[in-house]
């Protein structure tokens, strides 16, 4: 054995000073030159208002060239099948480490898309089936429901030396269902919305949106193909013609010299919209599809969307379609009792997959569950679920508000994870809001002062106990605590809801108090949105503000996607005695060099595309002779470069009063977005500001009850107070306002609170209380009612 003679101890290696990121001259969206450093292997936290740049410094900076970063380390010809990453504004970026992105983004709405195949947990429960079902049917494709059977047979030409002619056949075994293509369910679809069959194709017969008469792809190629007479009612079609027009198959046919192909229209409709997830289509569109279309249960397969011999292999007389759809805590406790030493690795892999499904909170979810029905918060864990068992150490885990849609019972277990994966080695950023996770930081990064152009500075960096010192918006709100309200409104009504079976819920009757704030709450999966989205929300006068992701392309901006540039259209149209079209950059009005997109976008395969500012139109969007017309001294560009602010009081007096534009001006402030620019791509809002905009739209809705799902997603505490006093003036306006809510600031001003569980899943979906929150606190019978008292401190 050697040993050391010197006393000294050793200078630190070079490889281990490198242990801060560091971030120099941020720059990206609303970012004021930003200078940080963040300890790794620790945990970090950044709060901050809605808006105030947290996503762009840690999702849209730090891990977006993290990400650029390892990409570039491919061969250009794999880069040119990955998405192409710009390198974010920013002068030094220092110190990275390969990032994991796990966001709230929802996971894809397609209908063969479920929570086992998001999770491979599907893939492993196949393979376990194909080794040990009786009886024995085939590879693990035989048990996937994305997989049809394929026969064929015939001649194949082998090119080979001489050519020569083989014989030969193929055969593969699926598990989907062959009446309902492994979607679980098959719809019917009602002519009558489709079609009027008392006119003809050339009177404009179609009634299906965004089937307009002049469209060459859809309308025309009927009425132009040869196969129909256009000037012939519907209803006067021999049966070869509706033959043709409902069913033919698809066939090619010349229109005006243009090769198309021609379709019966029930597989057209079938292809256009029933192939997408019903959730994942327009509002027009998907009040079409709810209207025409009427959705049912296959009854070949019983909604398991597989194949008869699929569901006849068994373990231990479990199909593959009984354990998709138990909860997975209890399908976790099935596997454990499998014994089987020739799958003993499999088994292994699922139970851990099975387990950490328990761990993270999601153990009444299902593996047939499809996953377009899981809310931000949920999708967010299920991504969670692979990264829990994971040897990876000196990795940047990144994390978006990961306790949204958490009850506060539930967000213990949250930061424990947090932790977990930090003390493991890594490096953990976290988005958040939550004072509760917010208190188990190492390094707190606190940005403001306040939102949009207000914000994008760090105003505070360092401990917990030094944001509480700190005079920052987060610092002075940190430990506010809403108290139970001494006045409650009397109710003016109630609705009634009996018998309600939705999912996990068990026969629940209650009555909602109308005219008065209710919070309905309970720990995550015990059957809240099922009782008010399965019972109340379809009803008539009831506005739904759902968790659904706002879509919009960069082209999308707040005045377009709340209606309000219709009003301000009109007005600049009146004013200089022109058509409105002009005054819209996806128009008429949009400047010919850039197409009205103000940016003009270089396409360099894998390389990084470039997007420079139009020379034409100096990315103001709009034609130079558009911008000679002016509405109280101002251009089009002009209004839409204004804040929600400044438009409410231009568009309120004087030249440019404008009632219609005003009052949505007047919604958007009152949700809290008046630093917001009109003219701002929807791709730039952060989630709180996404939800908020939603929010305000919805309120131009005629209707007595408002629903909203989980309003405080994504808002500061300081924001979680504006939002109250907004549900207080819809209330006291004589609405009623049912609210989906874990937050105990919310229930705390609740007027009547319903409380589902106990648990949940299958130990859930029952009413354990219903009354004022402050019977809640003084009972605290259940876990919302504890939580509830403590925040309070009573």
């Amino acid at each position: 054995m050697a040993t050391r003679t010197d006393a000294q101890s050793p200078a630190p290696h070079a490889a281990d000073i490198h242990d801060v990121i560091r971030v120099h001259g941020a720059r990206v969206n609303n970012l004021k030159d930003v200078s940080i450093e963040i300890p790794k292997r620790r945990l970090t936290v950044f709060t901050g208002v809605s808006g105030s740049g947290k996503t762009s410094l840690v999702f849209n900076t730090i891990a977006a060239e993290s990400q650029r970063l390892i990409n570039e380390t491919y061969s250009a010809f794999v880069q040119g099948f990955m998405p192409t990453l710009t390198r974010p504004e920013v002068d030094v970026l220092d110190g990275l480490t390969t990032a994991i992105i796990v966001d709230q983004q929802r996971l894809g709405a397609d209908p063969r898309s479920t929570v086992g195949t998001a999770t491979d947990a599907n893939a492993m429960l196949r393979i376990l089936f194909s080794r040990l079902g009786k009886p024995h049917i085939g590879p693990p494709s035989a048990y996937a429901f994305n997989v049809p059977s394929v026969r064929a047979s015939g001649a194949i030409t082998v090119e080979r030396g001489a050519k020569k002619a083989v014989k030969a056949t193929f055969n593969r075994t699926g598990g989907m269902c062959t009446r309902c293509e492994g979607r679980g369910n098959v719809s019917d679809i009602d002519l009558t919305q489709l079609y009027d069959d008392s006119k003809s194709l050339a009177e404009g017969a179609f009634t299906i949106p965004g089937w307009k008469s002049d469209s060459f792809w859809t309308v025309r190629v009927y009425a132009e193909s040869g196969l129909l007479d256009p000037d012939k009612p519907i209803r006067k079609y021999t049966k070869k013609e509706m033959q043709d027009f409902l069913y033919r198959e698809p066939t090619k046919v010349k229109v005006e010299g243009v090769n198309l192909t021609y379709e019966g229209l029930i597989p057209k409709i079938q292809k256009s919209f029933l192939a997408k997830d019903k959730e994942a289509l327009q509002p027009h569109i998907r009040a079409f599809v709810e209207r025409a279309v009427t959705f049912t249960t296959c009854p070949e397969c019983e909604g398991t969307r597989l194949s008869e011999g699929a569901r006849s292999s068994k373990i231990r007389r479990i199909s593959i379609a009984d354990a998709c759809a138990m909860q997975t805590s209890d399908l976790a406790a099935w596997v454990r009792g499998l014994d089987e030493p020739s799958v003993a690795p499999l088994l292994t892999a699922l139970r851990q997959t099975l387990d950490s499904f328990v761990e993270i909170g999601l153990g009444y979810l299902a593996l047939d569950r499809p996953s377009g029905t899981l809310s931000g918060g949920e999708a967010q864990r299920v991504k969670m679920i692979r990264h829990l068992g994971s040897s990876l150490t000196d990795t940047t885990y990144v994390f978006d508000e990961p306790t949204a849609g958490l009850h506060p019972h539930d967000i213990q277990r949250m930061n424990n994870l947090l932790l977990r994966l930090r003390d493991k080695g890594n490096t953990v950023l976290v988005v958040e809001h939550k004072p509760e996770t917010i208190a188990i930081a190492d390094h707190v990064v606190d940005l403001g002062p306040g939102a949009g152009t207000a914000g994008g500075t760090v105003c505070f960096e360092g401990t917990v106990e030094g944001l509480r010192a700190a005079g920052t918006v987060t610092g002075r709100h940190f430990d506010d605590r809403a108290s139970l309200k001494d006045t409650l409104r009397k109710p003016t009504g109630a609705l009634e809801v009996r018998g309600a079976k939705a999912n996990n819920l068990r026969d629940v009757d209650v009555d909602i108090p109308l005219g008065v704030l209710a919070v309905v709450t309970g720990v995550a999966g015990s059957g809240k949105s099922s009782l008010i989205h399965g019972s109340v929300s379809g009803l008539d006068g009831v506005v739904s503000i759902d968790q659904g992701a706002i879509r919009g392309s960069r082209r999308s901006n707040p005045a377009t996607y709340t209606g309000l540039l219709d009003p301000i259209r009109k007005a600049f149209a009146k004013a200089n005695d022109v058509k409105p079209a002009l005054f819209s950059a996806n128009s008429e009005g949009a400047c010919p060099g850039c197409n009205g997109a103000g940016v003009i976008y270089t396409d360099l395969a894998m390389m990084a595309g470039v997007a420079t500012v139009c020379e034409e139109c100096e990315g103001k969007r709009f034609q130079a002779s558009v911008l000679e017309y002016h509405l109280g001294g101002r251009d089009i560009s002009e209004v839409l470069a204004m804040s929600v602010s400044e438009a409410e009081e231009f568009f309120g007096r004087g030249e440019a009063h404008t009632p219609a534009a005003h009052r949505v001006l007047g919604r958007l402030a009152d949700v809290g977005l008046g630093y917001l620019c009109l003219g701002q791509p929807l791709t730039t809002l952060s989630g709180g500001e996404r939800q908020r905009l939603k929010l305000a739209t919805h309120m131009g809705e005629k209707g007595g009850t408002y629903v909203l799902d989980e309003p405080t997603n994504g808002l500061h505490l300081a924001d979680v107070e504006q939002l109250l006093g907004l549900l207080d003036r819809l209330v006291d306006s004589g609405k009623s306002v049912i609210v989906i809510e874990h937050h105990q600031a919310v229930m705390a001003h609740a007027d009547w609170i319903i409380d589902l569980g106990p648990g949940a899943g299958h130990d859930g979906g029952s009413l354990v209380f219903e009354g004022t929150p402050a019977d809640l606190v003084a009972d605290r019978s259940t876990l919302t009612g504890e939580h509830l008292a403590a925040y309070v401190g009573a």
